[in-house]
C-alpha cells in the first residue's frame, strides 16, 4: 500500500502552491501503487458500509474503458463525537476498502471490483487521531481532504483533462457514467459541468411521495431560475458535481461547511466558468432520510413523513418573472450607475427596490463601478455580487414581502407553459395522484 500525503510536496507550480496554503497535513491517500490518473472520484462516507458495496459493483460494472487512469477514493470519516454505530460501521468500511487495495480477493465484492480493473483508494479521517475535528467535521470538510489529496495523485505529464468527481456513498450511476465524463470533459473542453440526476425511490408509499415531492421542488426552482436568465441555474447536489482541476485550484478549493457545500462551490465555479449540464448518463442519489447534514435530502424527507407542515408548496412564479426582469436590465452588458439601475429596479418591482437597498446596492454598486476598468471585469463583479446565493435571498425576500408560497403543482404547471409543456389540470386543493406527480416530475427532469 502506498500513502501519499500533502506534507511531502515536491512539485512546483499552482498545485503545489494550492496545497501549501490550503491543504490539510493530517490526512493521506492510501492507493495500491505509485500510479498517478486523470480522473479521481472522491466519496465522503460516515456509516455507510452496505452503501459502499452497492456503490462498488454499479461503478464497476461501468464500461472499463478508463478504468486504467481512474481512482475512487473513499474518505471513511467521523468526528470524536460521533455515535459507537457509526465509528463501527466505519472499522467495516476501512477493512473492506483495504482488502481491495491489497488484491485481498477473499470476499465477493473485493473479488469482483479487482476483476473489473478499478482503481479504488481511501482516506482514513475516522480512526483515532485522524478524526475530523468538532468544528468542521462534515461532509463539506471530508470532500475537502479528498479532493486535495487527489491533486497529489494526477498525471500530470498527460495532456488529457485532470478531471475531479464528487459522488456520494449512497449513490448509483449509469454503466456508460465514467466513459460519458471523461469523454465529455476532454472532447467538449468541459470545465465544470453537474449530472443528469433522479432519486431512487424509496420501498415505502410515503417516502416515495416524500422524494418526488423533495425532487420537484428543486426542478422547479433551478428551472425557474433558467427561465429567469440566471447564470445560476443548476442544482446543488453534492453526488453531481465534476470539474477539472485547474477550476478547483482557481476558486480555492471544496469548502468545509458542514451542509450546501455544494451549493457554495458550484456557486463559486459559476463565477468563473460556465457550468456545463451532462445528461447522456446519471446519478441516482439515495431518497433516504438521513441524520447527516442538517438540512437538504434526507432533512427534507424526515420533514415530509412527520407530516409538520404541508410541502406541496414552492415559490411564486410571479418572483421568477421579477427575477427575469431584474436580471435582463442588470446583466445585459452595460455600464449605468446605480441611481439608474436602483430606478430600473423601481419600475420592475418595489419589492425588488426594497432588496437592493437593504442589501446595501448603491454603495457596493458606486465601489464597483470605481474597481472596475474593462467590461470583462465589470460582468465578472455582477455575478459576483448578485450571485446565487443573494438571488436566492431575493426570492425569499419576495416570498416574505408580496409574493408567498403557491400550490406546487399550479406553479409548475405554469412555469412548463413557458416551455411549450402541457400538463393535466388539477384541483388546487388537494394533492394529485401518484402517477400524476410522477408526471410533472418526468417533465421537470427533461428541462431541468
Amino acid at each position: 500500500m502506498i500513502i501519499s500525503d500533502i506534507s511531502n510536496i515536491e512539485t512546483t507550480g499552482t498545485v503545489a502552491l494550492y496545497l501549501k496554503k490550503n491543504g490539510l497535513n493530517q490526512w493521506h491517500a492510501e492507493t495500491a501503487t505509485n500510479k498517478r490518473y486523470n480522473n479521481i472520484f472522491v466519496i465522503p462516507a460516515i456509516q455507510e458500509y452496505n452503501n459502499i458495496q452497492r456503490l462498488l459493483i454499479s461503478l464497476s460494472e461501468n464500461n472499463q474503458k478508463y478504468f486504467s487512469e481512474t481512482l475512487v477514493i473513499f474518505v471513511i470519516n467521523n468526528t470524536g463525537n460521533s455515535k459507537e454505530d457509526a465509528k463501527n460501521d466505519n472499522k467495516q468500511s476501512l477493512k473492506l476498502l483495504r482488502s481491495i487495495i491489497d488484491k485481498n480477493d477473499n470476499e465477493e465484492i473485493c473479488a469482483k471490483v479487482n476483476a473489473a480493473g478499478l482503481n479504488i483508494g481511501l482516506v482514513d479521517a475516522s480512526t483515532d487521531n485522524l478524526e475530523l475535528p468538532e468544528k468542521d467535521g462534515g461532509v463539506g470538510l471530508a470532500r475537502k481532504i479528498g479532493l486535495d489529496l487527489a491533486l497529489l495523485l494526477f498525471d500530470y505529464s498527460n495532456l488529457n483533462k485532470k478531471i475531479l468527481g464528487c459522488l456520494d456513498a449512497d449513490c448509483l450511476v449509469d454503466k456508460n457514467y465514467v466513459t460519458t465524463i471523461v469523454e465529455s470533459f476532454n472532447k467538449e473542453k468541459i470545465s465544470a459541468a453537474y449530472i443528469q440526476f433522479e432519486h431512487t425511490m424509496p420501498d415505502h408509499q410515503k417516502e416515495r411521495m416524500a422524494i418526488i415531492c423533495y425532487e420537484i421542488f428543486l426542478r422547479y426552482y433551478v428551472l425557474g431560475l433558467n427561465y429567469a436568465g440566471s447564470p445560476f441555474a443548476f442544482p446543488a447536489i453534492g453526488s453531481t458535481i465534476i470539474c477539472d482541476c485547474e477550476s478547483y485550484i482557481k476558486v480555492g478549493g471544496m469548502n468545509k461547511k458542514k451542509a450546501a457545500e455544494d451549493f457554495y462551490f458550484l456557486e463559486k465555479l459559476a463565477k468563473i466558468v460556465n457550468i456545463k449540464k451532462i445528461d447522456s448518463t446519471k446519478v441516482y442519489p439515495s431518497g433516504r432520510d438521513s441524520w447527516r447534514v442538517p438540512f437538504g435530502t434526507g432533512q427534507r424527507v424526515n420533514r415530509f413523513i412527520s407530516g409538520e407542515r404541508n410541502e406541496y408548496f414552492v415559490y411564486s412564479l410571479k418572483s421568477f418573472e421579477i427575477l427575469k426582469q431584474w436580471n435582463k436590465a442588470f446583466l445585459n452588458g452595460e455600464r449605468l450607475n446605480s441611481d439608474v439601475y436602483l430606478k430600473k429596479a423601481e419600475i420592475i418591482d418595489p419589492v425588488l427596490y426594497n432588496f437592493l437597498i437593504l442589501n446595501s446596492f448603491k454603495e457596493n454598486w458606486d465601489k464597483i463601478l470605481k474597481s472596475s476598468k474593462t467590461k470583462e471585469q465589470l460582468e465578472k463583479q455582477k455575478i459576483t455580487w448578485f450571485d446565487g446565493f443573494r438571488t436566492l435571498k431575493l426570492i425569499h425576500y419576495l416570498r416574505d414581502n408580496g409574493y408567498p408560497l403557491n400550490n406546487m403543482f399550479e406553479s409548475v404547471s405554469e412555469l412548463l407553459f413557458y416551455f411549450d409543456v402541457q400538463l393535466p389540470q388539477i384541483d388546487e386543493n388537494q394533492s394529485p395522484s401518484f402517477e400524476i406527480q410522477i408526471e410533472y416530475l418526468q417533465q421537470l427532469r427533461k428541462l431541468s
